[in-house]
């Protein structure tokens, strides 16, 4: 594993919920990062209990995310060390309350 796939990996595993975004939760720098937060926000997550990483900072991490969950897009949700998926993943979740259930005991 090189060195920027265990730096996410220890991010993933040491995160309850973990967002890879462009931009900060106070500040998304794209539509479908802003989404994702609006999203978490929508199934009650306080905003401190998101972990967030600005992929646009790093780019080794911009890349390195999309090679470490095998998915070719940004934002990536991981909820307990496991990839839930990006921004149309997380909408389909949140309207049918499976996101919800699944955040529920976390944040």
């Amino acid at each position: 594993m090189s060195d920027v796939q265990q730096r996410i990996d220890q991010l993933v595993k040491n995160n309850d919920i973990l967002l890879f975004m462009k931009g900060s939760a106070s500040f998304p720098m794209c539509g479908f990062s802003g989404r994702a937060i609006q999203i978490l926000k929508a199934c009650g997550v306080e905003p401190k209990a998101i972990s967030t990483v600005n992929v646009l900072e790093d780019q080794e991490i911009r890349q390195g995310i999309k090679d470490y969950s095998n998915w070719p897009t940004i934002p990536q949700l991981y909820v307990k060390g496991e990839f839930i998926g990006g921004s149309d993943i997380m909408m389909e979740m949140y309207e049918s309350g499976e996101l919800k259930q699944l955040l529920d005991g976390q944040a």
